[in-house]
This record gives C-alpha cells, structure tokens and sequence, in this order.
C-alpha cells in the first residue's frame, strides 16, 4: 500500500473527526451483537500481518477456512432439513412426508421432553408432556411408524438426541435393517453430544465420565458397521441459545470437540478414521456479517487442532463439517411475521458462511410449535437463497472483506485464548464440572438481556416500534389425547412382546455396562426384543447413576 494512499487516508480520518463534532454518529461505540468493537472503515492494514495463502488457502483445502469442497454449492447446494416433530409418531411421519413433497432434502427428527432424557411415555414424570416439544417414542413400533413409507436408505436424518442417543441408533438401525437396507449405505447424525447438555441445555441422564464411555461405544460401533453415519454433531446451537456470545459459542464448542476426540483416541481409535465422521453444529444469530466470520472462524481453528493438536493427517479428518440451525432466541413473540425477516438475514449468513446443511425457523415458534404453512414458508426462505440471490454461485463470496476477515482473526484469536483457559482447567469436563462454561454463559446472558431492558439494543417490536396486534390464528397445538394413546400404544407392545427375551435382553445389557464391553450391541439386541426407552435407560441408570450438579470449584 503506498505511503500517498495512507496520508489520503489520514486527512480524510481527520475530516470526519471534525464533521462527527458537528453531527455526531448515531452512537458512541459500535460492537457486534457479542460484543467484538466494530471500526468505522477496515483497510488492508487492518489484518496486520494476514498471510491469505496461509490464513485463507485454497477451497477444500487446508485451512478451509473458505469452505470443505472445492466448489462448495456450484456443485450441489446445502442440505435443507427442516426439523420437525411433534405429538405422535404417525402425526409427524405425515409431516415429513408434506416436507419431502415440498422440496426438503433431509429430515431431522425433533424429540419430547421425556424421550430426550429417557423416560417412556407412562412415567409419572412424562406427564404432561408427551409428545409437545417433539415426537414421543417409546419402542421400536414408534420408530416404524415414525418412518414409515419413507425409504432410510434414500434419506439423510439427524436425530437431535443426546444422552439416549444410542438407544434411539439402535431403533434406526433396527428399521432401516426390516426394510431392507445397506447399514453401510445409510446416511444421517445423532446429535450424540452430552458436554453441552450439562451447562447449557439440561437434558443429561448420566455422570460425564459414563457419558462419555456411551459416547465412544457409538463411535466405534459405528466406524465398523455405519461408515457414512455421522456419530456426532458437537452443538454450539444450544450453548449459543442459552445466552453465549459468538466468541463463546466457538470456544466451548470446539472445547468439547477436543475433549471427544481425545476420549476416542484413549480408547484405541485412530483419529484418521473417527475424525471424518464428526460433524458439528452452530447457532447463526442475528448479528449477519459477525456470523459469517463465526462460521469461517471455527473451520479454521478445528482444522489447526486436528493437525497441530492430535498429529490428523486426512484432510478429512480435519474438516469441520456443519448443520446451521437460524437462531430460535431471536424470535419474538410480538409481530411475529418479523420473524421471517430476521430467520432470512441468518439463513444467507449460514450459507455465505459454507454451512452444509441449514434449518430455518418458523414465524410463529415464539408461540407454538410451527403450523404447516409457516413451515413452508419457512422452507421457501431457504428455496429462494438457493435459487434466485445468487449467493450460492460462488465460493465464500466474502473472502477479502477487510471487516469480514479481521472479525474472523478477532474470533479466532479470542475463542483460543478460552480454550487455552479450559485447558489450564483440564480440558471441557472439568471446565463443567467446576462451572465455568455455564457462568460464563449466564454473564453474558444477563448483559444482553441489561441492554434489552433499558433499550440500549433495540429489538424491533419489542422494545422499539411497538404495535398493538392480535395473536396469528391457526397455531398448532398438541392434542392432550396423544399422551392417552401413546400410553395404550407402548402397553399394546409390553403384552405382546416375549417378557423373558426381554428381561434377557435387558441383563446383557447391564453386563455389558458394568464391564468394558461396547454397549450398543447388546442395545440393538434390547430394541429388537421390544424393551422400552425407558427400560434401556433405566438398566443404565442403575448401573451408571444420575448426574447432579456439582458444587462449584
């Protein structure tokens, strides 16, 4: 840059530090949504020492920082996978397949309350809410009507599941099989994610230590028998929602990404092999550029930890691969067709981002589980960025930004410093254990929240632009007699099952987890038997025991 251009640039930063004495800017300090202090121009000196063959590389190549295939959507463009669930089985099975019609290339299963935390649907402490936050599943007659007409091995299908994940594997396992098809073949993701569950989310069962035992048990048994199955999508998506900054969200993700792939390799897997199989997913929020930084960011950081930190040497195991989720804490309750605003803005930030697969949220989710023609909508949003805003035509469209590549460096640079933080700790479990990962999310929480209240961050229909405006119509609600028949359909099932099989079935199991033994075998054993959810997990509660908060270090 010539010295001539640099005192252009100094006489014109002078001129607008005397007009802003004049005409002030519209405020004192500009940050993004986390924080990160925004400059008023950024120049190419504002990277300082940015090398873009280092720090930018070649698409689908090392770093990756510009994306995991070399012509990323040119090629074919992300996944559009909906999350949907909600009531019954059959119920949800007939939205998937309305969504499917409609142009969705993937599924993604939504859970209730009681499944998520391995409760069959008769429990006292299922009351309630069966089937109101997701689909309620308790046997394998469940899972076959939940995907039935729907062919597994033609399908890609996130399970957004944690601690029972392995039960809710084995199921799929067990239908795909009944229908015929190649486990090698099939193709999807079980959230599979517990480190994430304790500070942020809340639907753990187990210690971490037992945790993380289940958790590399599916690692394994999936590397041997379901090579093209994702075993894990390591979720910022949560911690994000509960109140983390950016900088957060890629930090405590990738921490506990490291903790994973540490525990694989202490028990014997090669990194090379496992690491191609793990698959993460984020949260994009509604600062827009901010996200996309966030999204390059973190692809570049895991790719340097899977060289530098574990010694990968498959490009692929060092890719971070990624489903982007728009941000649910976003939508307001108030005006809620803003909401369709706001979900696309973060829709095509994920896409300049490089995400691979993308779900939008509906307009009306502050309210209710979202009725069929917001669902639409919501999957036009992702239809219409894909086909007419020519967004997808090139590759990482922002490269070169000098705003967007000094945020990228900004969130890298922090996001390492808080994983250097937790492993001074001794890594992601102990920085839960102690509460750190939580507190932090909680301050920052408790900030944005300050900022809301007392207007300093304006949240359009909110605290600003306020009208008066009656409810939308046609919010779905789920039927309280979903709970009676769930209850008649799981006690349809415990009559005609062979109880001894069963109880069999059952004490392999407890074997199996009382020893070294991979537990998802004699797991696929109980579901065939028809044991419970509820059953599997209470074998293993008995033998691994319930977390609880531990006091603070």
């Amino acid at each position: 840059m010539s010295d001539d251009f640099k005192d252009k640039v100094s006489q014109w930063e002078e001129q607008v530090r005397k007009q802003c004495e004049k005409r002030p800017e519209r405020r004192g300090e500009f940050s993004t949504v986390s924080w990160l202090p925004v400059e008023r121009v950024y120049w190419p000196w504002s990277l300082g020492e940015f090398d873009s063959s280092k720090d930018l590389g070649i698409p689908g190549s090392y770093p990756f920082t510009r994306g995991v295939q070399p012509t990323m959507y040119r090629g074919r463009f992300w996944t559009m996978r909906q999350y949907a669930g909600f009531g019954s089985a059959d119920e949800t099975n007939a939205r998937f397949k309305y969504l499917i019609s409609q142009g969705q290339t993937g599924l993604s299963v939504a859970f209730d309350l009681p499944t998520q935390i391995g409760y069959d649907s008769d429990h006292e402490l299922a009351a309630g809410e069966v089937g109101k936050v997701g689909v309620a599943i308790d046997s394998m007659e469940d899972i076959r009507l939940l995907f039935d007409g729907i062919d597994l091995s033609a399908v890609s299908t996130s399970m957004t599941i944690n601690s029972p994940a392995a039960v809710l594997l084995a199921m799929y396992i067990s239908v795909a099989e009944a229908q015929g098809a190649n486990l090698s073949k099939i193709r999807g993701t079980i959230q599979n994610d517990i480190l994430k569950e304790y500070p942020a989310r809340g639907t753990y069962i187990f210690p971490p230590a037992p945790s993380m035992r289940i958790i590399t048990d599916i690692f394994a048994f999936c590397n041997d028998h379901l090579p093209q199955w994702n075993t894990i999508s390591i979720s910022g998506y949560h911690i994000r929602e509960a109140g983390s900054t950016a900088v957060q969200e890629v930090a405590f993700t990738l921490a506990n990404g490291i903790a994973y792939v540490q525990a694989a390799i202490d028990a014997g897997l090669d990194v090379n092999s496992f690491g191609e199989r793990l698959s993460f997913f984020f949260n994009s929020h509604q600062d827009f550029l901010e996200e996309v930084a966030k999204f390059r960011a973190a692809r570049r950081m895991w790719a340097r930890i899977m060289k530098e930190r574990f010694g990968a040497t498959n490009p692929r195991a060092m890719m971070l691969r990624f489903h982007t989720q728009t941000a649910g804490c976003t939508l307001t309750a108030q005006q809620p067709d803003n909401n369709v605003v706001r979900v696309a803005f973060q829709a095509l930030s994920a896409v300049l981002g490089g995400t691979q697969s993308l779900h939008t949220n509906s307009r009306d989710e502050a309210l209710a589980l979202p009725s069929q023609e917001s669902v639409q909508i919501a999957l036009r949003t992702q239809q219409v960025i894909a086909h007419e805003t020519g967004a997808a035509d090139t590759v990482d469209p922002l490269a070169g930004s000098y705003y967007v590549e000094g945020l990228t460096n900004e969130i890298e640079k922090k996001a390492f410093d808080y994983i250097k933080k937790i492993d001074d700790m001794g890594g992601a479990v102990r920085a839960i254990e102690c509460g750190f990962i939580e507190e932090e999310i909680q301050d920052s929480a408790y900030r944005f929240q300050k900022e809301i209240e007392s207007g300093d961050r304006v949240i359009v229909g909110v605290n600003r632009f306020q009208t008066d405006s009656e409810l939308p119509s046609g919010l779905l609600r789920v039927d309280p007699a979903v709970q009676e028949a769930q209850i008649k359909r799981l006690e349809q099932v415990r009559a005609a099952r062979d109880s001894s099989a069963v109880a069999s079935a059952l004490e392999k199991l407890r074997t199996a987890a009382q020893g070294s033994d991979n537990v998802v075998p004699p797991i696929i054993d109980a579901v065939k038997q028809r044991a419970s959810l509820g059953e599997i997990c209470g074998v293993l509660r008995e033998v691994f025991g319930e977390y609880t908060h531990a006091a603070r270090c």
